[in-house]
């Protein structure tokens, strides 16, 4: 019988060689836990949709930061709920607002914790679009003014990273302009250089209450069937003077993440976005699926894909996974008899 030259199995056979070899690796230093801040005192409440992800007060959010950071997890992205909501979406740049009143207290508390702060219109418009409306549709440019005072106002409330997510053209650039026009030129402006107009959305827009009142985002958010065109909004990203470029959805973009990451010499992020949280915590709640192993299982892809930063809601179970040496645990519950 004929044998081949190189047997796999060789080095598949021994844990310390797979552990030798393995090409890919997943840290606590590679994940942003995303956090979503509500008005008001004593609030708690539980997505519906998110199981073991909250809406909290600016006192409780404070607390899982503390968690957060003793887990390892280097930093946090905050979203905001408002106490009032309106067609300019005031609250987003009011010194005074959720977002920047949270960013302090989180800083005055944790303060080698990582604040990063999504900039967008979404959870502070009545409407829930990303920007300003006029004629039916986001207007572009006078959107920016309001994209950059935002930025601004998080830089002076202490946040350490801004991160735009409206998809305006040219946001990049407004930004940075406002944060070093005003003395803020080392804050990083993470980019979500590529976001698609997905259906994977939907639990969030419950955790943010940022749906939209009327049409959907598909004139301002990319279309899910194009891949040329991501190349091209990464490229107006860094050329504007991105520091990070994300990739969002996640795991049904690897092949973008991939692109970005070889086209681009900047890190890239990807965001594990709550429609697939969600569809993971309701087949483990079904039984179907062991959840430890394809939370880690879908880390390792992003990972592989190219992306050096991950933007998840499973970012404390991963980081108790590690601390407590996942390969270990999941070959104890493998049932295959593998040493």
């Amino acid at each position: 019988m004929f044998y081949p030259l190189y047997r796999a199995r060789r080095i598949r056979g021994k844990e310390v060689f797979r552990n030798m070899v393995r090409e890919t690796s997943v840290s606590a230093n590679d994940l942003i836990y995303p956090m979503f801040s509500a008005f008001g005192k004593g609030i708690k409440k539980e997505i519906s949709s998110m199981p073991g992800i909250y809406q909290q007060s600016i006192e409780n959010i404070v607390e899982e930061a503390q968690e957060v950071y003793e887990l390892g997890v280097p930093a946090v992205i905050l979203f905001g709920i408002p106490e009032q909501k309106d067609a300019m979406g005031s609250d987003a740049y009011s010194d005074t607002g959720i977002i920047q009143e949270t960013i302090r207290a989180i800083k005055k508390e944790v303060p080698n914790l990582a604040v990063i702060t999504d900039v967008c219109m979404c959870e502070y418009t009545d409407h829930g679009h990303c920007g300003v409306i006029k004629n039916g549709d986001v207007d572009n440019d006078e959107t920016l003014e309001l994209l950059a005072r935002e930025a601004l106002s998080h830089a002076r409330a202490g946040a350490d990273m801004v991160a735009p997510s409206d998809m305006m053209d040219g946001r990049v650039a407004a930004i940075r302009e406002a944060l070093d026009n005003n003395g803020y030129n080392n804050i990083p402006l993470m980019s979500y250089a590529v976001k698609y107009a997905s259906g994977y959305y939907g639990p969030f827009r419950e955790a943010a209450e940022s749906t939209p009142q009327f049409g959907d985002r598909r004139s301002y958010q990319m279309d899910p069937a194009n891949r040329l065109e991501a190349i091209r909004e990464a490229r107006m990203d860094v050329e504007e003077g991105a520091d990070i470029l994300m990739v969002k959805p996640g795991l049904p973009y690897l092949d973008i993440v991939r692109e970005v990451r070889n086209e681009f010499n900047l890190p890239t992020a990807v965001y594990n976005v709550s429609g697939e949280y969600s569809m993971v915590k309701a087949a483990a709640n079904m039984g179907w699926i062991d959840e430890d192993r394809v939370v880690m299982e879908t880390m390792m892809s992003f990972k592989r894909a190219g992306a050096d930063l991950i933007l998840t809601y499973h970012s404390k179970e991963v980081a108790k996974l590690l601390k407590k040496g996942y390969e270990a645990d999941l070959r104890e519950r493998c049932g295959c008899g593998c040493k």
